[in-house]
């Protein structure tokens, strides 16, 4: 095991107005030095050390806790903070405690780069860690680099995270991106099944431009229709009904859960059943057959419903009992999580968490926002931890993981079908991944040295 230093319907409206978007996602900052020394205690730290004390780093996030985007995406914090406190509980990092703190912003745009003012001007924090959403993320990420903010792991994976490092040096993406999702999907069906009919259904954004762009070098010429959705739009019928008349007998969803739950419903309203091949955002099996369940009103069990559907993976699962980091994650959600089972968003939370502590080890003592910028960009390809694949990143690039699997969905379980596969952005190739990343266990005790 290898080691390193240190993701048709009337009754549907009203339900989806509590549980729509699940999507994956002017500030200021204060001179560098103008923080506290956050050194061991020699002189001063050359850098900018705002949030850091001798004792403490304060960070923030932008989530949706409450409005249209809350199922499932909330719990991602929720399982950050889970760790955060595994790790305070031990010290913390440096001696450094991490204070994570929480903003809501509803998955409103608006609202994001009001709470992101408010995380930069008021509680000062020393990066943002996981702000959830494109068309949020979107609104503040120029102002976080104007500014010198550390701008980590986007919960997003939008290429602008990461393929311009030049305009923007501080942030960095964490998940997959969604064009080498579409294009590890697109060879998959390409070699396995090349007479298939494929169509396309697609959220009107980066999210879906992206998917289709790494889709299409592969299947451009097997795609028979492409039909998109707004999000906030329940009436995604007629798509469907188009995909249908198209004679679509394979259908690649880059939808979030809400909109795979609707593709669903829809489809068992037209007697349609192709092969669906849902890309990882929109196919956790618990959250969508739960969300099924509620839009049909009880009148489809849930239990089963993505039965048989294809997807992609890039971390375990909390259905991988025998994963060393699973084991992990319910060791660290017994003793700090909240209420209820340990779910797939507090994984994918507690990963991101996890990348973030090794980031603060490889940064030093002496801990500044250039520091932790420098140390992600000269370490960060290294990292161990839960994704299956390396992360990209370099000097070059800020992209994160590198690569995933292909997987078929059984109940709350899944089958890999592929082994782990690597590429990059454009016309990098697609090929099994060597690095043994997928072997990496947690460091002893769980927490990054």
């Amino acid at each position: 095991m290898k080691r390193h230093i240190w993701g048709s319907t009337a009754p549907v409206a009203g339900i989806l107005a509590a549980t729509l978007v699940l999507a994956g996602c002017g500030s200021g900052g204060r001179d560098d030095g103008d923080g506290d020394d956050g050194g061991s205690g020699d002189g001063e730290v050359a850098g900018d050390t705002t949030g850091v004390t001798d004792d403490s780093v304060t960070i923030g996030g932008h989530y949706p806790l409450t409005g249209v985007a809350a199922p499932g995406y909330s719990e991602i914090p929720v399982g950050a903070q889970a760790y955060y406190d595994f790790v305070n509980d031990a010290g913390g990092v440096n001696g450094r405690t991490i204070d994570f703190i929480v903003k809501d912003d509803g998955y409103d745009p608006s609202k994001t780069t009001a709470v992101t003012d408010d995380l930069v001007l008021r509680d000062e924090i020393f990066a943002m860690v996981g702000g959830l959403g494109t068309p949020t993320h979107r609104t503040v990420v120029d102002d976080l680099n104007a500014e010198g903010v550390p701008d980590l792991f986007v919960s997003s994976g939008s290429l602008q995270w990461g393929d311009d490092v030049e305009n923007r040096p501080t942030t960095f993406g964490w998940q997959p991106d969604y064009e080498i999702e579409g294009k590890i999907i697109g060879q998959y069906i390409a070699d396995e099944m090349p007479d298939a009919k494929v169509g396309l259904f697609l959220q009107d954004d980066d999210f879906g431009e992206d998917g289709e762009k790494g889709v299409r070098q592969f299947l451009d010429k097997q795609i028979v229709s492409v039909q998109k959705y707004t999000s906030g739009n329940t009436e995604i019928g007629p798509q469907i009904a188009a995909l249908q008349a198209d004679g679509a007998d394979l259908v690649i969803g880059f939808t979030t859960p809400a909109y795979t739950a609707l593709t669903q419903l829809n489809g068992l309203g037209l007697g349609y059943t192709p092969q669906w091949f849902y890309s990882n955002v929109g196919s956790d099996p618990s959250l969508v057959g739960g969300l099924l369940a509620n839009f049909s009103e009880g009148s489809v069990d849930g239990a089963g419903a993505l039965d048989g559907v294809l997807t992609t993976e890039y971390i375990p699962t909390n259905a991988e009992t025998d994963s060393e980091w699973t084991q992990l994650w319910n060791e660290v959600w017994a003793a700090n999580g909240g209420d209820g089972p340990l779910t797939n968003f507090h994984i994918y939370g507690m990963s991101q968490a996890y990348t973030f502590v090794q980031s603060l080890v490889a940064a030093g003592e002496d801990l500044t926002r250039e520091g932790i910028i420098a140390a992600l960009e000269e370490q960060g390809g290294d990292f161990a931890g839960p994704n299956l694949a390396p992360y990209r990143f370099s000097a070059d690039s800020h992209l994160g993981v590198s690569g995933m699997r292909i997987a078929e969905i059984k109940g709350v379980a899944s089958t890999p079908l592929t082994p782990v596969l690597v590429t990059d952005i454009g016309d990098a190739e697609i090929t099994e991944d060597t690095s043994d990343q997928a072997d990496d266990g947690p460091a002893e005790g769980g927490i990054p040295q």
